[in-house]
């Protein structure tokens, strides 16, 4: 498991605030399209997608994740980490929080998704709102070990449902970028 704790945690920054802009390939993955990524790979996948579940259960939730839950430091959260592949390949690595209390109160199985897209569900489940898109370079000590590397981008954004938060997080990995044709 990666290191929780970062020195300098990541800025995590709006379209208007990133600066300089990403090229135009990655900008429109970051932040044009809003619609399901999980859709957006399978089209890119020609339906060659899966899930590939790596960690998920109760966590303290890092600092940054808090923050943007808005919860008390050093909260207590589920935690889901997957591979969103295409051909069976690593693409993206999501991170997807909750606080632990919301969740709980909320009925909401997050613990029943298996090999299933978080996605999938947020996005047929009109209740939800999305709020905006941010960007960073996301840490690489909070990466699994076997595609740690730097300076690879990452979007965020927060899911609302009532009092239920969930934070999804996802970094696209070097064979995406390579399946999609776009120079990072």
């Amino acid at each position: 498991m990666p290191n929780a704790s970062l020195a300098y945690p990541p800025h995590w920054l709006s379209a208007s605030q990133l600066q300089p802009t990403p090229a135009a390939g990655v900008y429109g993955w970051l932040f044009v399209n809003q619609d399901s990524l999980t859709q957006r790979l399978v089209e890119l996948s020609a339906k060659h997608f899966s899930v590939l579940p790596l960690n998920e259960g109760w966590q303290t939730l890092r600092s940054d994740e808090c923050a943007a839950l808005n919860v008390a430091e050093g909260s207590q959260g589920w935690v889901r980490e997957v591979f969103l592949r295409g051909h069976q390949q690593p693409w993206v690595f999501a991170r997807s929080v909750a606080a632990r209390s919301a969740l709980e109160d909320s009925g909401m199985g997050l613990d029943q998704l298996g090999s299933r897209s978080l996605g999938e569900l947020l996005f047929s489940d009109r209740a939800f709102a999305r709020g905006p898109l941010q960007a960073c370079h996301y840490p690489a000590a909070w990466l699994p070990q076997q595609v740690r590397e730097e300076n690879l981008w990452a979007r965020r954004s927060c899911f609302s449902r009532g009092a239920l938060n969930v934070l999804v997080a996802e970094v696209f990995l070097p064979a995406f970028w390579a399946a999609a044709a776009i120079e990072p």
